[in-house]
């Protein structure tokens, strides 16, 4: 093969790369062979080429994409040059990459000129738009995310789950598949984990090889490395919608429906403590952002989380965020430590994004001592989990406090769960509304207001068509809404079809 076939070849494989303006991936995407009597041969038309640039030559032509599929499964011809000029970056500006003194811009342009005269010194016979191109494609893989920039570019890509440098899967619409893009190595995959980690303060190494941390626009990194990592780095990011959802979104997707939205949406206004409950991956952190929207614009709002995710859209909010200990052991914050710190900061609300630990005692000792209103999320299977699974948290503070203590506690602080599943079909959905009525003898007694109906089962594409149905008791918590002087109709508690109940005073 030419040079000029292989920059044929090499066009080709933009393709799909021309989405990201940043970055390809560094080995080109599996091809499906073109049916035999297919008519890729055709000339093209007029229409691919409208509103083209000067880059425009990224859009293949029928022979270019001919030669695609010939030369499906070939790697990238310039990955050579790409791996060397992206180790001789690194040799020149690698003790920069993290230096807190540079904006992102200026280290944009710092690495942009420093390619430059790399790539000027190639024996390359392009073009200056394919030159162009290949800097950009090198400071993706050095400056940014490298293969993971066009997943972190699609909107249809909820999680990216790196196994290792070379087995990536994506989740779509609650279901996974596997992602033709590689990282060429390990040492480019510990790279794109360093930068993450290191944007948020946070290290990751062999004294500390597990990080949780987030991108710039929210979403959740966690990432883990040898020697925990028997077969190489892993990582995986949950991406955040750029808009947050709104509980009008979550009606639409089907998660819950207008009467518990109207229902929820009265609690939290009336300063009720709710627990959001569920498995990993179901939504809890959605579903607390919806519910965190309720919250009037005049109240103050701590936020407390261990890596910020959360997304409030009120102005009076101060979110905290935990820290780790540094490479000498020292200087860890603990959620625990920001929730104590929280009661001294005149709060109207404390939203915890999750307990998980000896933090959730001093959580129900502030929704007992007068901050009421309080949200937080927890891991657990069923509401009546997430009530013993409170307790194991309680008992890890190592206070000794006896178990009917503990109960009493949290029959005390907490007044609503709200339980979220996620379903066969891919669909996250609330499956109970749960008030916490009190204790009889030595049990905390629950009430379920609302649970979901699966009588209904699934239709032809696997869709679940049950949904969430009334259980016909009216709950205590009713009574408080009321007081709090809030309208809330009666009959969304009676066990009946209510499509037409209104939306009220949801936001």
């Amino acid at each position: 093969m030419n040079l000029n076939d292989r920059l044929n070849a090499l066009r080709g494989d933009h393709d799909v790369a021309a989405q990201s303006p940043l970055a390809a991936p560094l080995v080109a995407p599996t091809v499906e062979p073109a049916p035999e009597h297919s008519d890729q041969s055709a000339e093209p038309t007029a229409e691919l080429f409208v509103g083209a640039t000067e880059s425009s030559y990224f859009q293949p032509s029928a022979e270019s994409r001919a030669q695609k599929t010939r030369s499906a499964g070939v790697p990238d011809p310039l990955a050579a040059v790409k791996e060397k000029a992206a180790e001789e970056l690194f040799g020149r500006i690698g003790a920069r990459l993290n230096d807190a003194s540079l904006t992102e811009e200026q280290l944009h342009q710092l690495a942009r000129a420093e390619l430059a005269d790399i790539v000027a010194g190639e024996p390359l016979a392009l073009s200056t738009a394919e030159r162009n191109r290949l800097i950009d494609d090198i400071g993706a893989d050095v400056l940014g995310y490298g293969p993971l920039e066009p997943l972190l570019a699609d909107p249809t890509v909820s999680e990216i789950m790196v196994n290792r440098f070379d087995r990536l899967y994506v989740e779509r619409d609650g279901r996974l598949q596997e992602s033709p893009h590689r990282f060429t190595g390990e040492p480019q995959l510990r790279r794109v984990i360093e930068r993450i980690v290191a944007k948020v303060g946070r290290r990751i190494d062999e004294s500390s090889p597990l990080v949780d941390a987030r991108l710039e626009d929210g979403s959740r990194v966690n990432a883990i490395i040898p020697p925990l990592a028997v077969d190489g780095a892993s990582l995986t990011i949950r991406k955040f919608a750029g808009t947050p959802y709104t509980v009008n979104d979550l009606i639409s997707f089907g998660s819950l429906n207008r009467e518990v939205a109207t229902v929820l949406d009265a609690a939290v206004r009336a300063k009720m403590n709710i627990l959001v409950s569920g498995g990993t991956g179901t939504g809890k952190t959605t579903l607390l952002n919806v519910l965190s929207a309720f919250i009037p614009g005049d109240e103050r709002i701590i936020t407390i989380e261990d890596a910020v995710e959360l997304q409030l859209q009120q102005e009076h909010v101060v979110r905290l965020e935990s820290r780790p200990a540094n490479v000498e052991g020292r200087g860890e914050i603990t959620i625990r430590d920001l929730v104590r710190n929280s009661l001294r900061m005149r709060p109207d609300r404390i939203v915890v994004g999750e307990v998980r630990g000896a933090e959730s005692l001093d959580m129900l000792q502030a929704m007992n001592t007068g901050h009421e209103g309080s949200i937080s999320t927890l891991h657990a299977n069923s509401p009546r989990d997430a009530v013993s699974r409170m307790e194991t948290l309680v008992l890890m503070a190592g206070m000794e406090l006896p178990l009917r203590a503990i109960r009493e506690q949290i029959a005390s602080a907490i007044d609503v769960i709200v339980q979220i599943s996620r379903h066969k079909d891919g669909v996250r959905r609330i499956t109970h509304v749960t008030e916490v009525h009190g204790m009889e003898g030595e049990i905390i007694t629950l009430q379920d207001a609302f649970t979901f109906d699966y009588s209904a089962g699934y239709d032809r594409d696997g869709r679940l068509l049950g949904r969430l149905r009334p259980t016909g008791v009216r709950p205590r918590f009713a009574e408080r809404i009321a007081d709090a002087g809030i309208a809330l109709p009666m009959a969304l508690f009676q066990d009946q079809i209510f499509d037409d109940v209104p939306l009220g005073e949801i936001r």
